[in-house]
């Protein structure tokens, strides 16, 4: 029987559908970013276009390459986009496509997760969505053989979704991979304004306070804040920036931060 194969969806568009070209491209936003810090158990990293958010996400996926040896089993979670969704999406599928090879997904863990009613199987929200594939080239650019949970939620309380992330917490095999953006189209002093405030309350674990439009992945953001509250995690700020530093204008912005999410006395 053929493998079910979830296809590359904005491969040529958000990046390079050419595998020199993107490794290459990835490559040249990790060589800019120096390694520092404790090793992360999670990072949140933005999930645009790689010319305007690749540099920020490069700053959370250089703090990795220690660990590329280390690390063989991803829970990736982003929000959807394109389909209205509520609970949280696991996708059927064996594996998912990018240009540079395909990556097993864990399905026995994922049928796992039917035993939580915010859990369920559906593809719809996972076939084109952008949130989860643009982190897969990074993540096969600094990490060895990996497994993946890819998980797309929709509306889901941060209370649904910590209970998912404990339930695939793991030990240092495991890194979580949290998607989101920051504020969208607002002017470039505005949105660093509000941005600031954002990334105040990520660093506070302030959950309760980051709404619709701070984040476009506040549902997982938030999830993952209420249990490094519960663990007594730190969050770092890696890079806080927005398109109008990186490849577009300063009139109508995207906000993009990179954090880093490690036990407080690591």
């Amino acid at each position: 029987m053929s493998a079910n194969i979830r296809k590359a969806a904005v491969a040529g568009m958000f990046y390079p559908d050419d595998p020199a070209r993107l490794r290459a491209m990835v490559d040249g936003f990790l060589k800019q970013v120096p390694i520092s810090g404790p090793a992360p158990k999670a990072i949140i990293v933005p999930h645009a276009g790689y010319p305007f958010s690749g540099p920020v996400a490069a700053c959370a996926y250089a703090q990795l390459v220690p660990l590329r040896h280390r690390i063989h089993r991803v829970i990736l979670l982003g929000p959807s986009h394109r389909v209205p969704l509520t609970g949280i999406a696991a996708p059927t599928s064996d594996f998912f496509e990018t240009p540079l090879g395909n990556i097993e997904v864990e399905q026995g863990t994922l049928a796992s997760l039917q035993s939580l009613p915010q859990v369920s199987y559906l593809d719809s929200p996972h076939e084109y969505e952008h949130s989860l594939e643009v982190h897969l080239p990074f993540l096969q650019s600094v990490l060895d053989r990996f497994t993946l949970v890819p998980l797309v939620v929709g509306e889901a309380s941060p209370e649904q979704v910590a209970e998912v992330l404990q339930a695939l917490w793991g030990g240092d095999e495991t890194l979580i991979v949290i998607s989101s953006d920051l504020s969208h189209y607002h002017s470039y002093p505005e949105a660093r304004k509000l941005d600031g405030i954002t990334s105040r309350h990520i660093e506070t674990l302030d959950y309760r306070h980051i709404g619709y439009d701070d984040a476009c992945g506040r549902n997982p953001v938030n999830g993952l804040l209420y249990l490094a509250g519960k663990k007594g995690l730190k969050v770092t700020t890696l890079d806080l920036r927005n398109s109008g530093d990186t490849a577009g204008s300063r009139d109508r912005v995207v906000g993009y931060g990179a954090y880093a999410i490690t036990e407080t006395s690591a």
